[in-house]
Protein backbone atom coordinates (compact mmCIF):
# COMPACT_ATOMS: atom_id res chain seq x y z
CA UNK A 1 0.00 0.00 0.00
CA UNK A 2 1.14 3.25 -0.81
CA UNK A 3 0.50 6.13 1.21
CA UNK A 4 -1.07 9.13 -0.52
CA UNK A 5 -2.10 13.15 -0.15
CA UNK A 6 -4.83 13.46 -2.78
CA UNK A 7 -5.91 17.27 -3.69
CA UNK A 8 -9.01 18.01 -5.48
CA UNK A 9 -9.98 21.79 -6.60
CA UNK A 10 -13.35 21.34 -7.91
CA UNK A 11 -15.83 23.24 -10.52
CA UNK A 12 -17.19 25.14 -7.62
CA UNK A 13 -13.89 27.10 -7.62
CA UNK A 14 -14.16 27.21 -3.80
CA UNK A 15 -10.37 26.24 -2.64
CA UNK A 16 -8.37 23.12 -2.04
CA UNK A 17 -9.62 19.84 -0.47
CA UNK A 18 -6.60 17.43 0.62
CA UNK A 19 -7.02 13.79 1.82
CA UNK A 20 -4.29 11.32 3.33
CA UNK A 21 -5.21 8.12 2.47
CA UNK A 22 -3.11 4.17 2.20
CA UNK A 23 -3.98 2.48 -1.04
CA UNK A 24 -3.19 0.08 -3.95
CA UNK A 25 -5.43 1.68 -5.87
CA UNK A 26 -7.72 -1.39 -5.54
CA UNK A 27 -8.23 -1.35 -1.75
CA UNK A 28 -8.19 1.22 0.52
CA UNK A 29 -6.21 0.48 3.56
CA UNK A 30 -7.16 3.67 6.03
CA UNK A 31 -7.93 6.84 5.73
CA UNK A 32 -6.19 9.72 7.56
CA UNK A 33 -6.99 13.46 7.83
CA UNK A 34 -8.61 15.71 5.44
CA UNK A 35 -8.33 19.46 5.58
CA UNK A 36 -10.10 22.31 3.24
CA UNK A 37 -7.99 25.53 2.69
CA UNK A 38 -10.62 27.95 0.77
CA UNK A 39 -9.34 30.22 -1.80
CA UNK A 40 -9.14 33.74 -0.67
CA UNK A 41 -11.64 36.65 -2.89
CA UNK A 42 -9.04 37.38 -5.14
CA UNK A 43 -8.26 34.38 -6.55
CA UNK A 44 -11.86 33.21 -6.57
CA UNK A 45 -12.41 36.12 -8.85
CA UNK A 46 -8.82 35.65 -11.31
CA UNK A 47 -10.13 31.79 -11.19
CA UNK A 48 -13.57 32.26 -12.54
CA UNK A 49 -12.49 35.15 -15.29
CA UNK A 50 -9.85 32.73 -15.95
CA UNK A 51 -13.00 30.16 -16.94
CA UNK A 52 -14.31 33.33 -19.29
CA UNK A 53 -11.12 33.67 -20.71
CA UNK A 54 -9.50 29.63 -20.98
CA UNK A 55 -11.07 29.48 -25.06
CA UNK A 56 -8.59 32.05 -26.52
CA UNK A 57 -5.98 32.43 -23.46
CA UNK A 58 -2.58 31.67 -24.55
CA UNK A 59 -0.92 28.90 -22.46
CA UNK A 60 2.07 31.51 -21.47
CA UNK A 61 -0.25 34.35 -20.91
CA UNK A 62 1.39 36.51 -17.75
CA UNK A 63 -2.30 35.89 -15.80
CA UNK A 64 -2.43 32.92 -16.27
CA UNK A 65 0.91 31.70 -15.53
CA UNK A 66 0.09 34.14 -12.01
CA UNK A 67 -3.04 32.11 -11.00
CA UNK A 68 -1.42 28.96 -11.90
CA UNK A 69 0.88 29.68 -9.52
CA UNK A 70 -0.98 31.12 -6.97
CA UNK A 71 -2.86 27.92 -7.54
CA UNK A 72 0.08 25.76 -6.67
CA UNK A 73 0.91 27.60 -3.58
CA UNK A 74 -2.25 27.47 -2.30
CA UNK A 75 -2.36 23.23 -3.04
CA UNK A 76 1.22 23.02 -0.93
CA UNK A 77 -0.57 24.98 1.82
CA UNK A 78 -3.07 22.09 1.93
CA UNK A 79 -0.35 19.35 1.54
CA UNK A 80 1.51 20.36 4.24
CA UNK A 81 -1.55 20.72 6.73
CA UNK A 82 -2.19 17.42 6.24
CA UNK A 83 1.03 15.90 6.16
CA UNK A 84 1.60 17.57 9.71
CA UNK A 85 -2.07 16.41 11.06
CA UNK A 86 -1.23 12.97 9.56
CA UNK A 87 2.37 13.16 11.51
CA UNK A 88 0.41 13.93 14.90
CA UNK A 89 -1.91 11.46 14.67
CA UNK A 90 1.45 8.87 14.12
CA UNK A 91 0.81 8.16 10.21
CA UNK A 92 3.31 7.11 8.01
CA UNK A 93 4.46 10.46 5.50
CA UNK A 94 3.58 10.37 2.68
CA UNK A 95 5.39 9.36 -0.67
CA UNK A 96 3.25 11.23 -3.29
CA UNK A 97 0.89 13.74 -3.86
CA UNK A 98 -2.05 13.26 -6.29
CA UNK A 99 -2.51 16.85 -8.41
CA UNK A 100 -5.64 17.28 -10.41
CA UNK A 101 -5.24 21.19 -10.58
CA UNK A 102 -7.95 23.46 -11.76
CA UNK A 103 -10.27 22.54 -15.38
CA UNK A 104 -10.51 25.90 -16.91
CA UNK A 105 -11.56 24.38 -20.56
CA UNK A 106 -13.11 21.08 -21.40
CA UNK A 107 -13.86 20.30 -24.63
CA UNK A 108 -14.28 16.05 -25.00
CA UNK A 109 -15.06 15.07 -28.39
CA UNK A 110 -18.79 15.13 -28.86
CA UNK A 111 -20.92 11.29 -29.35
CA UNK A 112 -20.96 10.68 -33.21
CA UNK A 113 -18.15 13.99 -33.87
CA UNK A 114 -17.05 12.63 -37.03
CA UNK A 115 -14.64 15.44 -37.64
CA UNK A 116 -10.94 14.81 -37.12
CA UNK A 117 -10.27 17.66 -34.14
CA UNK A 118 -8.79 15.89 -31.25
CA UNK A 119 -10.55 16.46 -27.71
CA UNK A 120 -9.14 19.06 -25.88
CA UNK A 121 -8.96 19.24 -21.50
CA UNK A 122 -6.94 22.01 -19.85
CA UNK A 123 -6.08 21.69 -16.37
CA UNK A 124 -3.77 24.50 -14.82
CA UNK A 125 -1.18 23.83 -11.93
CA UNK A 126 2.37 23.38 -11.81
CA UNK A 127 3.24 19.86 -11.09
CA UNK A 128 6.98 20.70 -11.20
CA UNK A 129 7.06 23.74 -8.92
CA UNK A 130 4.84 21.88 -6.45
CA UNK A 131 7.41 18.92 -6.11
CA UNK A 132 9.58 21.83 -5.22
CA UNK A 133 7.35 23.52 -2.17
CA UNK A 134 6.68 19.99 -0.72
CA UNK A 135 9.23 17.32 -1.51
CA UNK A 136 6.64 14.60 -3.02
CA UNK A 137 6.53 13.03 -6.02
CA UNK A 138 3.42 14.46 -8.18
CA UNK A 139 0.74 12.30 -9.59
CA UNK A 140 -0.93 14.41 -12.45
CA UNK A 141 -2.37 14.85 -15.79
CA UNK A 142 -4.90 12.58 -15.16
CA UNK A 143 -7.20 13.06 -18.18
CA UNK A 144 -5.19 13.88 -21.40
CA UNK A 145 -4.47 10.21 -22.17
CA UNK A 146 -8.42 9.52 -21.97
CA UNK A 147 -9.67 12.30 -24.11
CA UNK A 148 -6.70 12.02 -26.64
CA UNK A 149 -8.29 8.49 -27.05
CA UNK A 150 -11.43 9.76 -27.47
CA UNK A 151 -13.29 9.61 -24.42
CA UNK A 152 -14.53 12.36 -22.60
CA UNK A 153 -11.92 12.28 -19.90
CA UNK A 154 -14.44 12.80 -16.82
CA UNK A 155 -15.48 11.43 -14.71
CA UNK A 156 -12.48 9.43 -13.45
CA UNK A 157 -13.80 9.28 -9.78
CA UNK A 158 -15.68 5.55 -10.36
CA UNK A 159 -12.95 3.44 -10.08
CA UNK A 160 -11.88 4.87 -7.17
CA UNK A 161 -15.90 4.93 -5.77
CA UNK A 162 -15.52 1.14 -5.91
CA UNK A 163 -12.70 1.06 -4.10
CA UNK A 164 -14.28 2.76 -1.37
CA UNK A 165 -17.65 1.17 -1.62
CA UNK A 166 -16.51 -2.54 -1.49
CA UNK A 167 -18.69 -3.62 1.26
CA UNK A 168 -21.43 -1.98 0.92
CA UNK A 169 -25.04 -3.17 -0.43
CA UNK A 170 -25.55 -2.77 -4.08
CA UNK A 171 -26.70 -1.43 -6.12
CA UNK A 172 -25.55 1.21 -5.27
CA UNK A 173 -25.64 5.15 -6.89
CA UNK A 174 -22.56 7.35 -5.34
CA UNK A 175 -23.63 10.75 -6.63
CA UNK A 176 -21.61 13.91 -6.14
CA UNK A 177 -22.74 17.54 -6.72
CA UNK A 178 -19.75 20.06 -7.26
CA UNK A 179 -20.13 22.75 -9.96
CA UNK A 180 -20.98 19.89 -12.09
CA UNK A 181 -22.91 17.07 -10.98
CA UNK A 182 -21.44 13.51 -11.98
CA UNK A 183 -22.63 10.02 -10.63
CA UNK A 184 -21.28 6.63 -10.71
CA UNK A 185 -23.61 3.44 -10.53
CA UNK A 186 -22.21 0.14 -9.03
CA UNK A 187 -24.15 -2.81 -9.51
CA UNK A 188 -24.62 -6.08 -7.61
CA UNK A 189 -22.14 -8.28 -10.22
CA UNK A 190 -19.40 -5.78 -10.68
CA UNK A 191 -20.99 -3.21 -12.95
CA UNK A 192 -19.61 0.06 -13.18
CA UNK A 193 -21.10 3.12 -15.12
CA UNK A 194 -20.92 7.00 -14.98
CA UNK A 195 -21.50 10.14 -16.59
CA UNK A 196 -22.05 13.68 -15.75
CA UNK A 197 -25.60 14.48 -14.39
CA UNK A 198 -25.71 18.42 -15.65
CA UNK A 199 -24.95 21.44 -13.66
CA UNK A 200 -25.39 21.26 -9.87
CA UNK A 201 -23.77 24.06 -7.74
CA UNK A 202 -22.25 25.89 -10.28
CA UNK A 203 -24.93 28.06 -11.75
CA UNK A 204 -26.58 28.21 -8.19
CA UNK A 205 -23.78 29.52 -6.84
CA UNK A 206 -23.50 32.39 -9.46
CA UNK A 207 -26.99 33.29 -9.16
CA UNK A 208 -26.51 33.77 -5.60
CA UNK A 209 -23.78 35.84 -6.73
CA UNK A 210 -24.96 38.35 -8.89
CA UNK A 211 -28.68 38.33 -7.21
CA UNK A 212 -27.53 38.28 -3.52
CA UNK A 213 -23.41 39.32 -3.54
CA UNK A 214 -23.18 35.96 -1.52
CA UNK A 215 -20.93 33.04 -2.58
CA UNK A 216 -23.29 30.77 -2.60
CA UNK A 217 -27.43 29.70 -1.44
CA UNK A 218 -26.25 29.20 2.53
CA UNK A 219 -28.47 26.15 3.75
CA UNK A 220 -30.56 26.37 0.81
CA UNK A 221 -32.39 29.79 1.99
CA UNK A 222 -32.99 31.09 -1.35
CA UNK A 223 -34.24 27.89 -3.08
CA UNK A 224 -36.34 27.27 -0.05
CA UNK A 225 -38.41 30.65 -0.37
CA UNK A 226 -39.10 30.57 -3.94
CA UNK A 227 -40.83 28.70 -6.51
CA UNK A 228 -39.56 26.51 -9.57
CA UNK A 229 -40.51 28.44 -12.75
CA UNK A 230 -42.24 25.97 -14.75
CA UNK A 231 -41.91 27.67 -18.33
CA UNK A 232 -38.04 28.30 -17.34
CA UNK A 233 -37.56 24.23 -16.85
CA UNK A 234 -39.77 23.47 -19.91
CA UNK A 235 -36.97 24.88 -21.71
CA UNK A 236 -33.99 24.33 -20.27
CA UNK A 237 -35.31 20.33 -20.30
CA UNK A 238 -35.01 20.69 -23.90
CA UNK A 239 -31.44 21.02 -23.96
CA UNK A 240 -29.31 18.43 -26.14
CA UNK A 241 -27.37 17.16 -23.17
CA UNK A 242 -30.29 16.01 -21.22
CA UNK A 243 -31.37 13.52 -24.37
CA UNK A 244 -27.80 12.40 -25.14
CA UNK A 245 -26.57 8.79 -24.13
CA UNK A 246 -23.91 8.16 -21.85
CA UNK A 247 -21.04 8.46 -21.10
CA UNK A 248 -20.98 12.41 -20.99
CA UNK A 249 -19.30 15.41 -19.54
CA UNK A 250 -19.84 18.66 -19.47
CA UNK A 251 -17.54 22.01 -18.87
CA UNK A 252 -18.59 24.47 -15.79
CA UNK A 253 -19.90 26.92 -18.17
CA UNK A 254 -21.67 24.58 -20.60
CA UNK A 255 -25.23 25.79 -19.66
CA UNK A 256 -24.26 29.91 -19.16
CA UNK A 257 -25.76 30.30 -21.98
CA UNK A 258 -28.89 27.96 -22.21
CA UNK A 259 -30.34 29.49 -18.87
CA UNK A 260 -30.08 32.91 -20.23
CA UNK A 261 -31.52 32.09 -23.30
CA UNK A 262 -33.96 30.27 -21.33
CA UNK A 263 -34.91 33.38 -19.23
CA UNK A 264 -33.74 32.26 -15.88
CA UNK A 265 -31.97 35.86 -15.58
CA UNK A 266 -35.62 37.74 -15.18
CA UNK A 267 -36.80 35.28 -12.31
CA UNK A 268 -36.76 36.89 -8.74
CA UNK A 269 -33.71 35.78 -6.53
CA UNK A 270 -35.90 33.57 -4.41
CA UNK A 271 -37.59 31.94 -7.81
CA UNK A 272 -34.39 31.50 -9.89
CA UNK A 273 -32.44 29.85 -7.24
CA UNK A 274 -35.77 27.10 -6.67
CA UNK A 275 -35.46 26.68 -10.45
CA UNK A 276 -31.87 25.51 -10.39
CA UNK A 277 -32.43 23.25 -7.87
CA UNK A 278 -35.17 22.04 -9.16
CA UNK A 279 -33.39 21.51 -12.32
CA UNK A 280 -30.10 19.77 -11.09
CA UNK A 281 -32.58 17.60 -9.33
CA UNK A 282 -33.85 16.92 -13.19
CA UNK A 283 -30.71 16.53 -14.61
CA UNK A 284 -30.20 13.59 -12.26
CA UNK A 285 -33.17 11.84 -12.65
CA UNK A 286 -32.86 12.14 -16.15
CA UNK A 287 -29.68 10.28 -16.39
CA UNK A 288 -31.03 7.27 -13.70
CA UNK A 289 -32.65 6.08 -16.64
CA UNK A 290 -29.81 4.58 -18.08
CA UNK A 291 -28.64 2.52 -14.90
CA UNK A 292 -29.30 -1.50 -15.19
CA UNK A 293 -31.43 -1.56 -12.06
CA UNK A 294 -32.47 1.05 -9.25
CA UNK A 295 -30.27 1.55 -6.59
CA UNK A 296 -30.56 0.40 -2.97
CA UNK A 297 -29.83 4.10 -2.38
CA UNK A 298 -28.17 7.37 -3.72
CA UNK A 299 -24.99 8.34 -1.54
CA UNK A 300 -24.63 12.33 -2.23
CA UNK A 301 -21.40 14.24 -1.57
CA UNK A 302 -20.03 17.50 -2.39
CA UNK A 303 -21.19 20.78 -1.15
CA UNK A 304 -24.55 19.76 -2.93
CA UNK A 305 -25.27 17.46 0.15
CA UNK A 306 -25.47 20.15 2.58
CA UNK A 307 -27.97 22.14 1.05
CA UNK A 308 -31.30 20.96 1.95
CA UNK A 309 -33.32 22.67 -0.90
CA UNK A 310 -31.00 20.53 -3.31
CA UNK A 311 -31.63 17.28 -1.14
CA UNK A 312 -35.40 17.75 -0.60
CA UNK A 313 -35.65 17.89 -4.49
CA UNK A 314 -33.59 14.69 -5.39
CA UNK A 315 -35.68 12.86 -3.11
CA UNK A 316 -39.02 13.91 -4.49
CA UNK A 317 -37.76 13.61 -8.03
CA UNK A 318 -35.72 10.01 -7.45
CA UNK A 319 -38.18 8.36 -5.04
CA UNK A 320 -35.49 6.77 -3.96
CA UNK A 321 -33.41 7.03 -0.66
CA UNK A 322 -30.82 10.02 -0.87
CA UNK A 323 -28.47 10.26 1.90
CA UNK A 324 -25.35 12.16 2.54
CA UNK A 325 -21.90 10.03 2.42
CA UNK A 326 -21.15 10.05 5.99
CA UNK A 327 -23.96 7.92 6.95
CA UNK A 328 -21.66 5.28 4.78
CA UNK A 329 -18.33 6.62 6.91
CA UNK A 330 -17.26 8.38 4.08
CA UNK A 331 -16.01 12.37 4.33
CA UNK A 332 -18.02 14.22 1.80
CA UNK A 333 -15.69 17.24 1.56
CA UNK A 334 -12.93 15.07 0.98
CA UNK A 335 -14.28 12.47 -1.03
CA UNK A 336 -12.83 13.62 -4.26
CA UNK A 337 -9.05 14.28 -2.54
CA UNK A 338 -9.00 10.98 -1.50
CA UNK A 339 -10.01 9.68 -4.95
CA UNK A 340 -7.71 11.38 -6.74
CA UNK A 341 -5.19 9.81 -3.89
CA UNK A 342 -6.68 6.09 -5.14
CA UNK A 343 -6.37 7.75 -9.06
CA UNK A 344 -2.54 8.42 -8.16
CA UNK A 345 -1.57 4.95 -6.70
CA UNK A 346 -3.34 3.28 -9.85
CA UNK A 347 -1.00 5.64 -12.02
CA UNK A 348 1.93 4.62 -9.72
CA UNK A 349 1.26 1.29 -10.44
CA UNK A 350 0.20 1.21 -13.96
CA UNK A 351 -2.99 0.06 -13.44
CA UNK A 352 -6.16 1.95 -15.73
CA UNK A 353 -8.14 4.57 -14.75
CA UNK A 354 -10.79 5.02 -17.16
CA UNK A 355 -13.05 2.61 -19.04
CA UNK A 356 -15.23 2.30 -22.18
CA UNK A 357 -18.51 2.41 -19.28
CA UNK A 358 -16.89 5.43 -17.32
CA UNK A 359 -15.62 7.90 -19.81
CA UNK A 360 -16.45 6.08 -23.55
CA UNK A 361 -12.29 5.02 -23.74
CA UNK A 362 -12.16 2.54 -26.51
CA UNK A 363 -10.56 0.35 -23.79
CA UNK A 364 -9.45 0.21 -20.24
CA UNK A 365 -6.58 2.78 -20.18
CA UNK A 366 -3.99 3.80 -17.73
CA UNK A 367 -3.72 7.62 -17.42
CA UNK A 368 -1.90 10.15 -15.14
CA UNK A 369 2.39 11.20 -14.88
CA UNK A 370 4.34 10.53 -11.90
CA UNK A 371 6.90 13.65 -11.51
CA UNK A 372 9.89 12.37 -9.12
CA UNK A 373 11.74 9.52 -7.99
CA UNK A 374 8.54 6.78 -6.57
CA UNK A 375 8.83 4.95 -10.22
Amino acid sequence: MLRIIGTMSGTSLDGVDAAWVETDGERVGALGPAVTLPYDAALRRDLRRLLELAPGIAPHDPFLKDCEARLTERHAAAIARVALEAARAGLPAAELAAFHGQTILHRPRGRGDVSDEPGFTWQVGDARALARLTGLSIAHDFRTADVAAGGQGAPLVPIAHAALAHALPKPLAVLNLGGVGNVTYLGEDGEMLAFDTGPANGPLDDWARRSTGRDYDRDGHLALAGQADGAVLGRLMAHPFLAQPPPKSLDRLDFDRALKEAGACALSPQDGAATLVAFAAICVAAVARHFPDAPMQWLVAGGGRRNPAMMRALASTLEQPVRPVEVAGWNGDALEAQCFAVLAARTARGLPISFPETTGAPAPLRGGKILGGLL
